[in-house]
C-alpha cells in the first residue's frame, strides 16, 4: 500500500481506448467480422445441424465468471458402481462451420478470442459464440459430450465421446458456488464436483503434475473506474480445472491410440531452470527439501507471503517450450505435457481456441471407429504454427492491455511512494509487485533485495507508452 492513498481518479477513458486501439492496430485484431463471415453465421445460427441424440435430461450446469456469454462447458457428476461418472458438455461449433466456408477461414486468421475490459475480439461472431453455439441455460444446444467413468480413486475407467444435444439447468459462478460448498447448501453434483476434484488433484501431485498458485491480476471497469486486483484462485476453480484437464487427457489418449491428432506439449523442465530455481528458493528462505519433487514444492508456497511469490514467479522458467505437436501415423517422439505429467490436449474451449474444434472432430471420429474428416488431417499439419502465432498474439495483447490500465490507474500517482515486494532482479534493476493497487512493473535501483519489501517511488506511468515504471526510494 502506498505511503498516501493513492489517488485512482476515473481515469481518461478516451485515452485508454485509444491506446487499446492503437494496440489492436498494430496486432492486426479486429473486433468486428466481415459481412461475409457473419451472413454465413447468422444462416448457420438459424438452421443447425442438429444431432439426433438427445440428452437433455442430464441436468448439466456450466461455472463461469459472472455474465460470461461465450459458454464452453457444462458438467455433471454422479456415483457410480463404486466411483463416479462425470459428463462433460462441449459447445459444439463444428455443428455451425462450414469447413473451408468464410466463418472458417476467419477463425483460422486469429486462432482464439482476444480479451480486454472494453471489448473482446473473438474467435467466432457472437451470433455462434455467445448465442447459437453457447451452452446458455434454459437454451437445446448442441455439444460433443465425453463420458468419462472414475473408479473410486478418481483414475479413468473409461470413455466415450459423441454428439449430442444438451440444456444447461443453470449457469453458475464460482463465488457462489464455492459459497454453497463451504455452507453445506450445494446439491450433489456440485459436492461430487468437489470430491472427484479432489481425487483428481491427488492423482496429479503422484504422477508429478505441476499447478502453480499464483494470483490473477484483473482488470474490471467499475462504473467510471479501471479496478487492477490481485485475485486468488477459488478452491472450486482447481476442482473444475481438473475436469478439463481430465478430458483433456481422454482425447489424448484417443488420438494416441488412433495415430492421429494434435497434442498439447511441453518439455521437461531443463535440469539447470531447476537449479536455478532451487537457488532462488534457498536465498528466499522457502524450503525444499532434497528430494522432494519440483511438483509438491510447489504446491507447499503460499502466495500470499511475498518470498513464496518471489519463487513462484521464479517458476516460470520450467514451463518454457510449450507448443502444439500434429500428427497423422507415428505419433511425435515428445508426446507428453510436462505440466500435467501425461499426455494431453486442448478440447474444452472450443468457442475461444481454434485448436479445440478440431479435437472434437478428430475424437468424436475415433471413438466412433469412423474416418476422421478429410478437412481435419488436411488442416492439422498447420494448426501448431496457426496457434503459436496466435498465443504470441495474445500474450503481446495481454501484457500490453494490462500495462495501459496499470499507467491509466496510476497517472496521477506519479512521485508517491508505495511499499512493493521484489519479485524478480538482474543487472538492470528488477521487478516489484505492488498488493494494491495490482501493478507488478520493472524497478530500477542497486542490489534490489529478492524476495523482500522495498519503498519504491512511481517515476513514469505513462498510458499512451503502455509504460509504469517505479525507482528504489531510500
Amino acid at each position: 500500500m502506498s505511503t498516501r492513498r493513492v489517488r485512482l481518479v476515473p481515469p481518461d477513458h478516451a485515452k485508454v481506448a485509444a491506446a487499446v486501439a492503437k494496440l489492436r492496430e498494430e496486432l492486426e485484431l479486429e473486433l468486428d467480422f466481415p459481412e461475409d463471415v457473419l451472413a454465413e453465421a447468422r444462416a448457420a445460427a438459424a438452421a443447425p445441424r442438429a444431432p439426433e441424440r438427445d440428452e437433455t435430461e442430464v441436468p448439466f450446469v456450466t461455472i463461469d465468471p459472472p455474465g460470461a456469454r461465450d459458454l464452453d462447458q457444462a458438467l455433471h457428476v454422479e456415483r457410480r458402481n463404486g466411483g463416479y461418472r462425470v459428463r462433460y458438455a462441449i459447445a459444439d461449433p463444428g455443428v455451425f462451420v462450414e469447413p473451408g466456408g468464410a466463418v472458417d477461414r476467419e477463425a483460422h486468421v486469429r486462432g482464439q478470442t482476444f480479451y480486454a475490459p472494453d471489448a473482446n475480439a473473438r474467435l467466432y461472431p457472437p451470433e455462434l459464440s455467445e448465442a447459437a453455439a453457447s451452452l446458455l441455460p434454459g437454451e437445446r444446444r448442441p455439444a460433443v459430450v465425453w463420458t468419462i467413468d472414475l473408479d473410486g480413486e478418481g483414475e479413468c475407467a473409461g470413455v466415450d465421446v459423441r454428439r449430442a444435444v444438451v440444456r444447461s439447468r443453470a449457469q453458475l459462478d464460482y463465488e457462489t458456488v464455492q459459497r454453497a460448498l463451504d455452507g453445506g447448501g450445494a446439491e450433489e453434483p456440485l459436492e461430487l464436483l468437489r470430491e472427484v476434484g479432489r481425487l483428481r488433484q491427488e492423482r496429479e501431485a503422484e504422477r508429478g503434475g505441476i499447478d502453480l498458485p499464483i494470483p490473477d491480476q484483473e482488470v474490471e471497469l467499475e462504473g467510471e473506474r479501471y479496478r487492477l486486483a490481485w485475485r486468488a484462485p477459488l478452491p472450486v476453480e482447481g476442482w473444475n480445472a481438473q475436469l478439463s484437464l481430465l478430458t483433456g487427457q481422454a482425447a489424448a489418449s484417443l488420438m494416441l491410440d488412433g495415430r492421429l491428432g494434435i497434442l498439447r506439449t511441453l518439455p521437461r523442465a531443463d535440469p539447470g531452470a531447476v537449479a536455478r530455481l532451487r537457488r532462488t528458493a534457498t536465498a528466499l528462505g522457502a524450503d525444499w527439501p532434497e528430494g522432494q519433487p519440483v511438483g509438491d514444492f510447489v504446491r507447499s508456497l503460499d502466495p500470499k507471503q511475498p518470498s513464496h511469490a518471489a519463487v513462484l514467479a521464479e517458476t516460470t522458467v520450467l514451463f518454457r517450450g510449450s507448443g502444439y505437436a500434429a500428427f497423422d501415423g507415428e505419433p511425435p517422439a515428445q508426446a507428453r505435457h510436462a505440466g500435467v505429467a501425461a499426455a494431453y490436449t486442448h478440447a474444452t474451449a472450443p468457442l475461444r481456441r481454434l485448436v479445440d474444434r478440431y479435437a472434437s472432430e478428430t475424437c468424436v471420429a475415433l471413438c466412433a471407429g469412423a474416418e476422421v474428416p478429410d478437412w481435419v488431417r488436411v488442416a492439422l499439419p498447420s494448426l501448431p504454427q496457426t496457434m503459436e502465432l496466435s498465443n504470441r498474439r495474445a500474450a503481446q495483447y495481454e501484457g500490453n492491455v494490462v500495462s495501459i490500465v496499470e499507467a491509466a490507474v496510476l497517472e496521477h500517482s506519479v512521485g508517491e511512494v508505495f511499499d512493493a515486494v521484489v519479485v524478480e532482479t538482474d543487472d538492470r534493476g528488477g521487478v516489484v509487485q505492488l498488493r494494491d493497487p495490482a501493478v507488478t512493473a520493472r524497478c530500477t535501483g542497486d542490489d534490489l533485495p529478492l524476495g523482500e519489501r522495498i519503498r519504491a517511488r512511481l517515476a513514469v506511468a505513462d498510458v499512451a507508452q503502455r509504460l509504469v515504471r517505479f525507482e528504489r526510494a531510500g
